[in-house]
C-alpha cells in the first residue's frame, strides 16, 4: 500500500467516510459485552473464528498493490512484469528467510508491520509519531498478554528466540504507548477525532482482549478498511467486477502461499 501513499501527499482528515466503519464500533461493543459477561474469547472456537475473520477480512487490503504500483509508475509491458517479478521475489525471499532463520524473519516481519500500521496516520507529519503508533499495536498485545504473545512468537520463530522477541516488545511497550498517546491527541486536535477515538479503543482492546481477537478487531475493522478506501479512491476507474475479482484472486494466492510456507517450515525445522 506504499504506492497509495505516494499518490496522496495531502494531509487527510479521517472521519467516518468509510475509513472508520460502523462495523468497527459494533464488533468492538460486542467484544466488550462478551468480556464483561465473562464469555471466553480465547477458547478453541472463539480463537478459530477470530482467525477466520482475520484471514478472510484482512487479506484483501493488500490485494491491489500491483494495480497501485502500475498506476503510480505507469509501467507497461516488460517493465511491469519485471516489477511483478520483483514483488514475487521479495515474497519468496521473506518465506525463505522465515524457513532458514525464523527469528530473523519474525523480527523483520514485526518491523515492516509497525511501519505499515504507521502509514494509517496520514494526518500526522512527524515520522516518530507514526512509527510509535504502528509499534504500539504490536506492543499493546505483548504488554497485555505476555505469556500468550510469547507462546505465539515462539511458534512463529520456531524456538526460544520468539520469547526473547516478545520480551523486547514488552520492554518497548510503555514508550510506544506513551508516544502514541501524543499522536492520538494530535490527530484529535487536527480534526481526525473518530480515527483518534477508534485507535484508542483498538489499543485498549489489544491490551484487554485475547491477542487474536484484539488484533482481528484492529486489523479487519480499522486498518484494512483504511487501505481499501484509499485503494478504491485511487483505482476508481476499475470496474466493480474487476475490483472484486482482483481482490478475491490475490487474497486466495496470498492465503495459499502462506499455507505452503507454513507447511515447508514444519517439514524443515530450524537448526
Amino acid at each position: 500500500m506504499m504506492a497509495a501513499d505516494s499518490l496522496n501527499h495531502r494531509r487527510t482528515r479521517i472521519g467516518r467516510g468509510g475509513v472508520v466503519p460502523v462495523a468497527f464500533w459494533i464488533v468492538g461493543m460486542y467484544l466488550a459485552t462478551a468480556l464483561a459477561a465473562g464469555i471466553s474469547l480465547d477458547g478453541r472456537t472463539a480463537t478459530g473464528l477470530a482467525t477466520l475473520v482475520f484471514v478472510v477480512g484482512g487479506m484483501p487490503h493488500g490485494a491491489y498493490d500491483i494495480a497501485l504500483l502500475t498506476r503510480a509508475t505507469r509501467l507497461r509491458h516488460g517493465w511491469l512484469w519485471l516489477a511483478v517479478a520483483g514483488y514475487v521475489g521479495i515474497a519468496i525471499g521473506m518465506a525463505v528467510l522465515w524457513v532458514v532463520v525464523p527469528a530473523g524473519g519474525l523480527i523483520l516481519f514485526l518491523m515492516v508491520a509497525a511501519i505499515h500500521f504507521g502509514e494509517d496516520w496520514t494526518m500526522l507529519d512527524e515520522p516518530l509519531l507514526k512509527m510509535a503508533a504502528g509499534t504500539a499495536i504490536i506492543a499493546a498485545a505483548a504488554i497485555g498478554h505476555p505469556a500468550q504473545v510469547a507462546a505465539l512468537f515462539v511458534t512463529m520463530a520456531g524456538g526460544p528466540g520468539g520469547a526473547v522477541i516478545a520480551r523486547a516488545a514488552i520492554a518497548v511497550a510503555p514508550v510506544a504507548l506513551l508516544v502514541t498517546s501524543v499522536g492520538i491527541w494530535v490527530a484529535w486536535r487536527e480534526g481526525a477525532r473518530e480515527w483518534a477515538a477508534a485507535t484508542a479503543v483498538a489499543i485498549v482492546a489489544l491490551i484487554l482482549l485475547p491477542p487474536v481477537a484484539g488484533f482481528a478487531l484492529f486489523f479487519v475493522f480499522l486498518h484494512s478498511p483504511r487501505h481499501l478506501s484509499a485503494a478504491r479512491a485511487l483505482l476508481d476507474d476499475m470496474p466493480r467486477a474487476k475490483w472484486l475479482t482482483t481482490g478475491a484472486a490475490m487474497s486466495a494466492l496470498a492465503i495459499g502461499g502462506g499455507g505452503s510456507s507454513r507447511g515447508v517450515s514444519r517439514r524443515c525445522p530450524p537448526t
